[in-house]
């Protein structure tokens, strides 16, 4: 027979083990979340420096849109206006990235990213991105090349930026305030500020959870996909798992053409 003490032994016990299980799980839980924390961090700070340069440090100089033509970007750091709507939002668009490595076609969403598809065109139209490197990759808590920087450092921006779009296109966010960007998704970096989005981009490789703060705009075709993993597959330069790929990455030549 239990005797009463007995039976508060027992219940104290079953009480300190509950204690201990969730306190595990809520060890689990905020590793979970500083993972994803660091990698949202990850893609924030490669567009970060671009932003604050050209904007945040902006002279009020609003010539940079001629000093981008050729590809590079604005040497004086100076902002510019978001260029005027020029695309047709219920047309279809793609966007075709040339590289050493084989062509990416990005199937660009008009419809729920016009601003940021009309701001590709203009840039593409200008040769922004021709000659520029896709300067970063990220091969563990983040699956992501990223591009779009004339500089080639992370700092490169066209002197304006444009809104954030269709942040609620993959789903609502779990637990860990993440949402899943599939592999072959197109999408903007930004500085982690609302509406800070300039050049950069990222092309996803594999699917990754980031905060459902990165607008994205299009999704690549299946060689381009293919082409991504297999420069993801051959590392960073130095053996680390965040920053130059080994295998370096040149866009020889963009352009967004109309379907």
């Amino acid at each position: 027979m239990v005797t009463s003490d007995q039976r508060r032994r027992q219940l104290a016990r079953e009480k300190y083990e509950r204690q201990l299980q969730r306190r595990e799980e809520a060890r689990k839980k905020a590793k979970r979340r500083n993972a994803i924390i660091a990698a949202a961090l990850a893609v924030v700070l490669a567009a970060g420096a671009a932003a604050y340069a050209s904007v945040g440090l902006s002279d009020g100089d609003t010539k940079s849109d001629d000093a981008t033509a050729s590809g590079s970007p604005s040497p004086d750091g100076s902002a510019s206006a978001e260029p005027k709507m020029a695309i047709d939002a219920k047309a279809k668009y793609t966007m075709a990235l040339r590289t050493n490595h084989g062509d990416v076609k990005v199937a660009m969403d008009a419809a729920r990213t016009p601003r940021t598809v009309n701001s590709f065109k203009h840039l593409a139209d200008k040769k922004y991105f021709d000659g520029t490197k896709c300067h970063r990759l990220t091969t563990q808590g983040i699956f992501v090349l990223q591009c779009g920087d004339p500089t080639g450092n992370g700092t490169g921006g066209p002197g304006y930026t444009i809104p954030d779009e269709n942040l609620n296109a993959l789903g609502k966010p779990g637990a860990d305030g993440a949402v899943t960007f599939p592999a072959g998704t197109v999408a903007m970096a930004n500085t982690g500020q609302p509406g800070s989005g300039g050049s950069q981009f990222f092309l996803v490789y594999k699917d990754t959870k980031l905060p459902p703060q990165y607008t994205p705009f299009g999704t690549m075709d299946a060689a381009g996909l293919k082409a991504v993993q297999e420069i993801a597959a051959g590392g960073v330069e130095g053996g680390a798992t965040d920053g130059a790929p080994k295998k370096a990455v040149t866009i020889g030549k963009a352009t967004v053409t109309k379907a």
